[in-house]
Parts: C-alpha cells; sequence; structure tokens
C-alpha cells in the first residue's frame, strides 16, 4: 500500500508556505505523494459545505510544490476535463511532468456542479462520450509528433505540440455510477474514489473496473487503486479513516485488503480545517501531528 497526503488547499491554512512546509516534510518522511483538489466555483447559497468555498488551483499549486520538493509524487484528484480544451489541459500537464521530473499523477472527471458548467460555457450531456475523447486526445498530443483530429466535441488541426513528456503522466479516472467504474477499466490507468465515497464496499466498485479492464484485453493488475482518503484524528472511532491514529492505520491495512493501491490522507475535508473561517495555525499544528503520525513505516 502506498500513502498519500493531502497539500493545504482549501481554507484558512491553504497558504504557500503551508503548501511548502507540509510537501517538504511529506517528502522527507517517505510519502509516495501529495495530492491537491479543484474546484472553480461556490455557488452562493450551495450547500457544499466549507471545504469547497476557498480552493486554490490544483495545476499551479503543483507546479509551486514540483520546485520545493525532490521525490515526491505530485497528484490532483481530479481535474474535471470538460472545463477546459484538452490542448490547453495536455500542454500544460505536459510542462508539469517535465518541469517535476516526471512526478506528476492526473485525475479526471467529468464534473457535477452545473454552476461550472454554465460559467465554462459547456453544457453537462453527454460528459461520458464526451470524457472519452478527451482522455484520447490527450495521450495523441502527448505521444505523437503530430497530431490530427475531429471529433464529436473537439477538433484538432494537423499540428505539433511540443514539448511532449519524456514520459507521459498516468491517467486515472474518477466516478461513481457503473457506466464511470467501466469507462476506467476499459481506458485509465486506474481509479480515483471520491470524497464521498463508501470505503466499506470499495472492493466492490474495484471488482467492475477491473472487470471492465479484462474485457478490453488489458491487465487488471497493471491498474492503480487510489483513495482520497476524508481522515479525521477524533475520539470517536465511528466510519473509516476516523478516530486515533492507530484506528486510522488499521482502516488503511484494511482498504488494502479489498484491493486498494493508494490512500492519501486529506484534511482539507475536515470541516475544521478545510475551511476560511478555521485558525490556520491550529490546523497547522493538527495536519503536521497527523503528517507524522500516519507516514509510510
Amino acid at each position: 500500500m502506498k500513502v498519500g497526503f493531502g497539500v493545504p488547499v482549501s481554507g484558512s491554512w491553504a497558504t504557500p508556505e503551508n503548501m511548502r512546509r507540509i510537501a517538504r516534510r511529506a517528502d522527507e518522511l517517505g510519502y509516495h505523494g501529495v495530492w491537491t483538489f479543484q474546484r472553480l466555483l461556490y455557488p452562493v447559497g450551495n450547500p457544499m459545505g466549507p471545504v469547497y468555498r476557498s480552493v486554490h488551483d490544483p495545476v499551479v499549486a503543483l507546479a509551486y510544490l514540483a520546485g520545493v520538493t525532490e521525490r515526491v509524487r505530485l497528484g490532483v484528484a481530479v481535474l474535471n476535463l470538460p472545463f477546459v480544451s484538452p490542448v490547453l489541459m495536455a500542454k500544460q500537464l505536459a510542462s508539469l511532468q517535465e518541469v517535476s521530473g516526471g512526478r506528476l499523477d492526473v485525475g479526471l472527471g467529468l464534473g457535477w456542479l452545473p454552476e461550472e458548467f454554465a460559467a465554462s460555457g459547456v453544457p453537462m450531456e453527454r460528459r461520458g462520450r464526451r470524457g472519452e475523447e478527451y482522455v484520447g486526445l490527450l495521450r495523441r498530443l502527448w505521444t505523437e509528433d503530430v497530431v490530427e483530429h475531429k471529433g464529436e466535441f473537439y477538433e484538432v488541426p494537423r499540428s505539433h505540440q511540443d514539448p511532449r513528456p519524456a514520459t507521459p503522466p498516468p491517467v486515472m479516472l474518477g466516478g461513481t455510477a457503473r457506466v464511470a467504474l467501466e469507462r476506467a477499466g476499459r481506458i485509465a490507468d486506474g481509479w480515483i474514489s471520491s470524497s464521498r465515497a463508501d470505503l466499506s464496499t470499495i472492493d466492490q466498485q474495484i471488482a467492475i473496473v477491473q472487470e471492465a479492464a479484462r474485457q478490453a484485453g488489458r491487465d487488471p493488475g497493471a491498474l492503480r487503486f487510489v483513495v482520497r482518503g476524508v481522515t479525521r484524528v477524533l475520539a470517536s472511532e465511528e466510519g473509516p479513516l476516523t478516530g486515533s491514529y492507530d484506528k486510522i492505520r488499521r482502516d488503511v491495512e484494511a482498504l488494502e485488503a479489498k484491493g486498494v493501491t493508494e490512500v492519501f490522507h486529506d484534511l482539507n475535508f475536515d470541516p475544521e480545517i478545510g475551511n476560511p473561517e478555521a485558525d490556520p495555525r491550529d490546523s497547522m499544528r493538527r495536519a503536521e501531528e497527523a503528517l507524522e503520525a500516519l507516514a509510510p513505516r
């Protein structure tokens, strides 16, 4: 099991200094990766909760951290692909892969918030078909000298897009519906769970991804299964990845037994930490304690 940690990207503790402190220490402690997430808008009156109220751009944050770390991988879970063109995303992620020395892990999603689609000028309909075309075009832009494409959603005139990454970053997909899980098995390098995933049944979702990969003639054993761990250190031990440090470590072991290959502990989703109203010093104190206590052994 590989273990990662979410860097401060949400709420009052999400400052450049705190991002740097957490990422560097994670690098020193042997964590496999540090992770970010995306939220473009927080619609007025929406009940999403404070974690989404103030969120840094994930690609910019990872580019910053690429320059202050040496070994740890740099992940985003997830970028919602409909909101930018595949050509722009391919260019940005190829550059990030290069400046980081090949340490990028890309999670992609289809989006779910209507207001973000409206503000981005794209329809919510046919997101799945859009996503399949998008991922295929990303891979072509990263590997082919000349790309020409005319599909249902995107068109690229016969063009070069250089520099291409020496090693294209792995692409994992999010999503919880069966069709989304099957899509991950068919076309992606793995699957990333959502912050609201039922971790008690995650083995069932993993099995769907693996079977879809098998039917597509791919090796299910080569896929990555990443859990965004909504981790909370509490006296109460109700729920996965919640409770004492010993309980949380046991929960990580239980997830490995269910087929999960990677977990990253994300304290941004603790409403007492990833909150614009939280005390940033207390948030960092708690996060740095957890970073040390949950480090890979």
